[in-house]
């Protein structure tokens, strides 16, 4: 069985041979860009929309704060005063919309390859995309790994909102494009890197965590379930040059950000970093 919709469902199936399946509504937006096939459409489920790119499942809205709460709120409430936030990948706004509920957050940088879906999101998933026309984000419509090449010391925060290591976000899983996006950071930086399903992409994880241990001396994994991913268990990469896990926690920020989330709170944040045996052994 291919991945997308057939007989009324909309399957994903893994290379390890299960997956997910959502009963499919109508479709209400599908055209191919220069890079992927973008579709969005309705489900007869709990999940509300849903945008998939190449037949792989991105978000819907009834499940998307399970990943963009933790992309967003685990670094930003480990630094002490993120100003300037760079987002790459994430056309559909919900890691930028994350970003935005921190008070001291001044320019958010959206950098998205494939500006076909930041406009489907914006016409079509207005929840997730609300926080695109906020006045503090500048969207660029282009190669994040040209535009990172020659940024030095300008992001507190950067954000790879990427999807898998395939297609445009190929190039997004190299040495030589994580240590540009070091360069950007500044002093006390923090990047965080979506890092795929430990259970159901092994592999593809462990070989991205020997690329950023060569580029970042602090390298560490935070996990949260995700239910309409593979395997409904998800990874992230926390990378700095100084700032260890759970070394700081914004008190200041905090009341502000948790009375908005709906998974994300300081006790939650801070079981994040305890990791299973299996995925210890594979890192």
């Amino acid at each position: 069985m291919k991945n997308g919709i057939e007989n009324g469902y909309y399957h994903e199936i893994t290379p390890n041979g299960f997956g997910i399946a959502i009963k499919a509504g109508k479709m209400l937006f599908s055209k191919q860009s220069e890079f992927q096939k973008v579709e969005v459409f309705e489900t007869d489920s709990t999940l509300g929309r849903v945008l998939t790119l190449d037949d792989l499942m991105m978000t819907t809205e009834g499940d998307e704060f399970h990943y963009h709460e933790m992309i967003a709120h685990i670094p930003m409430m480990q630094h002490k005063n993120p100003e300037t936030v760079l987002v790459i990948g994430g056309g559909d706004g919900g890691t930028v919309r994350e970003v935005l509920k921190h008070k001291t957050v001044k320019h958010v940088v959206l950098c998205e390859i494939d500006g076909m879906v930041i406009d489907a999101c914006k016409e079509f998933l207005p929840t997730i995309s609300c926080g695109l026309d906020d006045p503090r984000v500048e969207i660029l419509v282009q190669d994040a790994i040209e535009y990172i090449k020659d940024k030095k010391n300008q992001f507190d925060i950067v954000l790879i909102d990427s999807t898998d290591p395939m297609g445009p976000g190929e190039g997004l899983f190299t040495d030589e494009f994580y240590t540009n996006v070091k360069n950007s950071l500044k002093e006390g930086g923090i990047m965080v890197a979506q890092s795929e399903s430990p259970f159901a992409q092994a592999e593809s994880v462990r070989k991205m965590y020997v690329q950023l241990n060569k580029v970042f001396p602090i390298c560490a994994t935070y996990t949260s379930n995700i239910p309409t991913y593979p395997g409904g268990y998800w990874a992230w990469a926390f990378c700095s040059q100084s700032v260890k896990p759970l070394s700081y926690f914004a008190e200041d920020r905090y009341p502000d950000i948790v009375k908005t989330c709906k998974i994300y709170n300081k006790d939650y944040h801070m079981a994040r970093f305890a990791l299973p045996n299996y995925l210890k052994e594979l890192l």
